[in-house]
């Protein structure tokens, strides 16, 4: 994976960017005026972030991820992070049939959903998932593989299925570890 250096990520337009960044040269930055991130965070091959997207310090946004946080916005926090192939929306269409759908036709006619997402400290989302309009992962939640986030959810809880239910309770462990790789940093 190749990495654009430095130069090149100041260059991209930016709200902010923090130190030690990893942005690669295959993903799409759309709107970079919206987009902040924070300290050693990583957005690897073929993403797509667009709209507004906060990043917190030691985000990781794993390959062929997308992020499309339009106007509303998606938040994700410090040591936070989606493997392969996730989806964040803010917006969607009403599938229905009450309402006309994509891009093509006029708002008007359309019955769209936005909310903002925001994911918490600490959390993972595993491979494939989706997170909806208006989802909240509270602080240490963990998604499991191929699930379908809607609704908010509980701290430190252990997520999976379609719909995303509690399954566990996470543990919290790496708190510690965190307090001492921040004493480093």
């Amino acid at each position: 994976m190749a990495f654009l250096d430095a130069r090149a990520v100041a260059a991209l337009g930016l709200k902010s960017v923090g130190r030690g960044v990893r942005i690669s040269d295959r993903a799409a930055l759309h709107n970079p005026e919206f987009l902040e991130i924070g300290d050693h965070s990583r957005i690897d091959d073929f993403c797509v972030v667009s709209g507004h997207v906060s990043l917190g310090r030691n985000v990781h946004i794993a390959v062929f991820c997308n992020l499309a946080g339009g106007a509303e916005g998606i938040v994700m926090e410090d040591f936070s992070g989606l493997a392969y192939g996730c989806h964040v929306f803010t917006q969607s269409d009403d599938y229905s049939g009450c309402h006309l759908t994509n891009p093509t036709v006029p708002a008007r006619w359309r019955g769209t959903t936005h909310a903002p997402v925001r994911i918490g400290r600490h959390c993972i989302v595993g491979t494939g998932t989706i997170v909806m309009p208006g989802a909240h992962l509270a602080e240490g939640v963990s998604v499991g593989a191929a699930s379908l986030v809607r609704r908010p959810t509980q701290p430190w809880g252990v997520y999976l299925g379609v719909p995303a239910r509690r399954i566990a309770t996470r543990q919290r462990d790496l708190l510690e570890l965190e307090a001492r790789y921040l004493a480093e940093d």
